[in-house]
């Protein structure tokens, strides 16, 4: 891309990701990468311009620009909970995805007492999150989508248990295979134990229908 394009655009290509797409390859995206991917073969996208970023701006301007059914993948770790506006992002996320890709998200649980203390965390995420926002029979406990048209099926939920502190992180992720040996014990947590026993996060996965 020219610096021109770029301007225009509202981000920068740094490793020739529009050529690429351009020409008819599909890429895998990592949404707020910040300064260390997850997944190396993944395009990396981040408003900050840190070393391996391959699209420097903010995420509805990048994702606006891509063709659509242009994507293979979309991670996106501790992320979504920074972004106001989700209903927009996973229309965006949706456009741009092949049929039958996958969706992977990692975000904090509403009752990680650290997720209060980041400023630029703008929303809250639990175990039913996106049954509300996706096709999904993975519970017991049914949840209302107002009218949406899912673009996505959730296909797994996990809730993960860790903290900061070594042995603590231990007996932690010790509870979470307790707690995730089946549906009705992640729904038996949420319900009477989420701020007894906290959650650290969640991993949903999600497939573009």
């Amino acid at each position: 891309m020219t610096e021109a394009t770029e301007n225009r655009a509202g981000f920068a290509d740094r490793s020739g990701v529009m050529a690429r797409l351009a020409a008819g390859q599909r890429l895998a995206l990592e949404l707020g990468c910040g300064s260390r991917k997850r997944h190396a073969e993944a395009i990396g996208v981040d408003a900050l311009d840190y070393p391996g970023v391959d699209l420097v701006g903010d995420v509805f301007s990048v994702l606006a620009a891509l063709p659509a059914a242009s994507v293979s993948a979309v991670h996106a770790y501790h992320f979504f909970e920074h972004v106001a506006d989700l209903d927009r992002l996973l229309a965006e996320v949706a456009r741009v995805m092949t049929p039958g890709a996958m969706l992977d998200v990692e975000v904090p649980h509403f009752a990680n007492p650290y997720f209060y203390s980041d400023p630029t965390h703008s929303r809250f995420f639990g175990l039913y999150t996106f049954s509300y926002l996706a096709r999904s029979s993975l519970f017991r406990r049914g949840v209302p989508q107002y009218g949406r048209e899912p673009a996505f099926e959730l296909m797994d939920v996990r809730l993960d248990f860790d903290s900061p502190f070594p042995l603590r992180g231990l007996v932690r992720r010790a509870m979470g295979k307790l707690f995730n040996a089946s549906r009705w014990l992640q729904e038996f947590h949420e319900e009477n134990l989420c701020y007894l026993l906290p959650c650290y996060q969640l991993r949903y996965v999600l497939r573009r229908l």
